[in-house]
């Protein structure tokens, strides 16, 4: 039976879909593009929950009938038949439950922003920065699966391979909602491939991940921002270390700096950090308000923060661990070609059943 809470819930969303609808019919909504594009979105979310719920309410039902059959008929065929259909339902009625509740998730003011993602090894060396590329590719094949598009900003490699530091943006649907709980410290525990006595090695590297924004929408007058061109050091082509195209832009308040070297091109050079700057701007400011409104301990899972240890990969137990959910998974090898999903969902329907939780007991 579906709980009363969610079922009540969800008809008082039906009066919000009404509303979403009216708006989508005013022609007037279409000449701002941010709007229309946040009320489509929430539209679909709506759209695809309350066919998820409609679904889960029937299956319930014809489980219920299925059992009402099953302890009538004597029939051995058919009593066999409406078995496989009790153990069919009771699977796809747990699916749609789980659909149901991270569908209920409520809006993220991120969840329409794109992202921008910071991979940098923190202890550990070598193994670190060959940590730090594993992580980068098992996430590339991710976004591969769903589609998603990737602009690597930065990056800097090492010579075995690994990666002194990667920034990169990503643009897709729900791109916040599902990378959102990456950001922190994440730990390795495994024999490095430059280790010849067998030894495990503990290396940590940390990720970072900022929803992009826009100057105008920080409030932030031209005269704040400084532009400091130098000469590229890294590698880029025969123009790199012969033209001043490397640039640093800094908010001339906060301090706050972000230097760009990746392009030969010192117009591009600035683009890139113009946008790192504002989405650390964007995040700072935001960690600033959510600490205002953590009275709550609550409220404060997954706060995303870079210098809490999320997560650990050990690769002799064949076993990923998020300290903040609880959750454990032992199929580190899928895990790191790229099947996140069987780590986000998990962590999803936590943090839906936690505030779930708090409704229930405000």
């Amino acid at each position: 039976m579906v709980p009363e809470d969610i079922a009540a819930h969800i008809e008082n969303l039906r009066g919000d879909f009404v509303k979403l609808e009216k708006q989508l019919a005013d022609p007037a909504i279409y000449a701002d593009q941010a709007e229309c594009r946040r009320i489509t979105q929430e539209h679909r979310k709506l759209e695809s929950l309350f066919r998820g719920f409609d679904a889960w309410v029937k299956a319930i039902a014809d489980l219920a009938e299925t059992h009402d059959l099953l302890s009538t008929e004597d029939d051995p065929e058919m009593r066999e038949m409406a078995e496989a259909d009790i153990a069919g339902l009771t699977e796809q009625i747990a699916a749609l439950e789980q659909q149901v509740k991270l569908a209920l998730l409520p809006p993220d003011p991120n969840d329409n922003r794109n992202i921008i993602v910071e991979i940098k090894p923190a202890a550990g060396g070598d193994e670190a920065a060959l940590f730090a590329a594993d992580l980068c590719r098992a996430y590339f094949k991710y976004f591969e699966s769903r589609g998603w598009r990737t602009e690597v900003l930065e990056q800097s490699d090492t010579a075995l391979g690994g990666l002194k530091n990667i920034t990169f943006s990503l643009t897709g649907e729900e791109v916040y909602s599902r990378m959102k709980f990456e950001s922190g410290v994440h730990r390795v525990q495994r024999i490095p491939a430059t280790e010849a006595g067998g030894r495990i090695h503990t290396s940590t590297i940390t990720v970072s991940v900022l929803p992009e924004a826009q100057a105008v929408e920080l409030n932030i007058p031209p005269e704040e921002l400084r532009f400091d061109v130098f000469r590229s050091s890294g590698p880029g082509g025969q123009c790199v270390n012969t033209t001043d195209s490397a640039v640093r832009v800094t908010h001339i308040p906060t301090g706050l700096s972000v230097a760009s070297q990746q392009e030969k091109s010192q117009h591009r050079n600035k683009e890139i950090a113009l946008r790192i700057l504002f989405a650390r701007m964007l995040e700072m400011k935001q960690q600033e308000e959510q600490a205002k409104l953590a009275a709550d301990k609550r409220s404060q899972v997954g706060t995303g923060d870079r210098s809490e240890r999320i997560r650990t990969y050990n690769y002799p137990q064949n076993r990923i661990t998020d300290h903040r959910f609880g959750i454990s998974l032992f199929d580190l090898p899928g895990v790191m070609e790229g099947d996140l999903d069987q780590l986000f969902n998990p962590i999803l329907l936590t943090v839906c059943e936690r505030r779930l939780e708090a409704l229930r007991n405000p």
